[in-house]
């Protein structure tokens, strides 16, 4: 039984995909890095207001990553044997939905901020902060929606570049805009979180021009125009219905733990959500590289399966699993030698400082497992066409384990905070084993493209 791949051009077709979306999908969060440590330093009850925006947007990350999931599995087979028709077709169809997904966030941050961050925490002054954040930002949503769904249908037919360039540009404009609005600099009132929320609302429409601009002027692998938002293909529309809804509802379901995980949050002392606001920016960064190669071996694998060559995919496969378990020690290691030097990156009372340890020390030790399973479980198992899987498994775990056993720590045995956090990242541990027995079957593999 052959264990890795042998051929050089698989290593070098993987690298030139990962490397430049490792690199955007970094940058690209630096937005939120920098707004999290720039308003860090106004102290607890800002960084408590910045996380009710965090959760809106991971939660709009994950129903828009569902909208949009089935769309790129097919392009990404699709893209294996060149049928561009094809390609703009199921563009379009993802395209409106990002409109509708990224509206409706947008109309509720803007008209209802108030209730929307009540459904998070229920502290006053972080509610007001968090409210206040959310009117400013509101807008960007939708802008978000429409340029991460370009560019990811553009990255299943290998064209990364324009992502990395669109994501410095945003990042360093994201940086000089939070100068200037939190603390007041260039003669620009000194706004606070809200001031936070405008500059990463003027970088969203910065990235969105920027994105549209390539699209309409300068890419050929897709040559999308603007009459092609309104193509129909019924045949692919019933494709993207049977594949795509199973991956839409766990993106649904993961959004609902996150969420959830917020509202656990949102419920502890406000040393305890600044500490998790922490610990889940930090573990969003260092999320970007096992992200970055998931997507990169999700293309990889659709090209491979859409060209019916199965035992290369199972070599492939083997491979990756290797790749994303060294990932996740390295990981693991790194972020055990950082936690001091992060928590000295914000404004922190002294006895809250422990509290953001603990909640790092959870991060560090679910990490590996996280960095195994669910890469594998998305570049490999969705992309190779069992979208129903995922979604299975995630419901199970979230509604049979994480929420019932949170509620229960927090509500009945009133366990420490970290206990809390560590029971809600708990099935990163326990998914590696069902995602180890689910690969290596091999069951997973379907060829999705149909002769047009």
């Amino acid at each position: 039984m052959k264990i890795l791949v042998t051929d050089r051009n698989f290593y070098r077709s993987l690298a030139a995909l990962a490397i430049p979306i490792c690199i955007q999908q970094f940058i690209t969060y630096g937005v939120t890095l920098a707004d999290n440590v720039m308003v860090g330093q106004l102290g607890e009850r800002a960084i408590g207001g910045l996380y009710i925006g965090t959760v809106v947007h991971i939660v709009l990350m994950n129903i828009l990553f569902g909208v949009t999931q089935g769309a790129t599995v097919l392009t990404a087979q699709y893209w294996g044997v060149r049928d561009r028709e094809s390609i703009r077709d199921i563009a379009a169809m993802a395209f409106r939905g990002a409109v509708a997904v990224g509206g409706a966030f947008a109309v509720a941050a803007l008209l209802a901020p108030e209730r929307v961050a009540g459904l998070v925490t229920d502290d006053p002054e972080v509610m007001a902060t968090g409210a206040a954040y959310l009117r400013v930002v509101a807008p960007s949503y939708l802008l978000f929606a429409v340029s991460q769904t370009l560019l990811m249908i553009l990255r299943t037919v290998e064209v990364v570049a324009i992502g990395v360039a669109n994501a410095v540009v945003a990042l360093a404009l994201n940086v000089l805009l939070n100068w200037a609005f939190i603390y007041g600099r260039l003669g620009c009132p000194a706004m606070g979180a809200p001031g936070a929320a405008l500059a990463t609302l003027v970088a969203r429409g910065v990235e969105l021009a920027i994105v549209v601009g390539y699209v309409l002027f300068a890419d050929r692998a897709i040559a999308l125009r603007p009459r092609d938002v309104f193509r129909r293909n019924a045949a692919l529309l019933r494709d993207l219905v049977r594949y795509g809804t199973p991956l839409m509802l766990g993106q649904v379901t993961w959004a609902a733990n996150q969420f959830a995980r917020g509202w656990f949050v949102g419920h502890m002392e406000q040393s305890g959500i600044a500490a998790a606001s922490i610990a889940e920016t930090v573990d969003g960064l260092v999320w970007m590289f096992p992200l970055g190669v998931a997507i990169a071996c999700g293309i990889l694998t659709g090209k491979t399966i859409g060209q019916g060559r199965f035992d290369d995919m199972k070599v492939q496969a083997r491979t990756m699993q290797l790749a994303f378990i060294c990932i996740g020690l390295w990981t693991a290691l790194a972020l055990w030698g950082a936690r001091g030097a992060v928590v000295g990156l914000y404004g922190l009372r002294p006895e809250t400082e422990p509290v953001a340890r603990a909640f790092l020390t959870v991060i560090t030790a679910t990490a590996a497992a996280r960095c195994y399973q669910a890469p594998s479980l998305m570049g490999l198992v969705k992309a190779g066409g069992d979208t129903a899987f995922v979604f299975l498994n995630d419901t199970f775990w979230v509604f049979c384990w994480i929420l019932p056993a949170a509620f229960v720590a927090q509500r009945v045995l009133a366990l420490p905070d970290w206990a809390v956090f560590a029971i809600l990242l708990s099935d990163q541990v326990t998914k590696c084993v069902v995602a180890a027995v689910k690969i290596n079957r091999f069951g997973w593999m379907r060829k999705l493209v149909a002769e047009r």
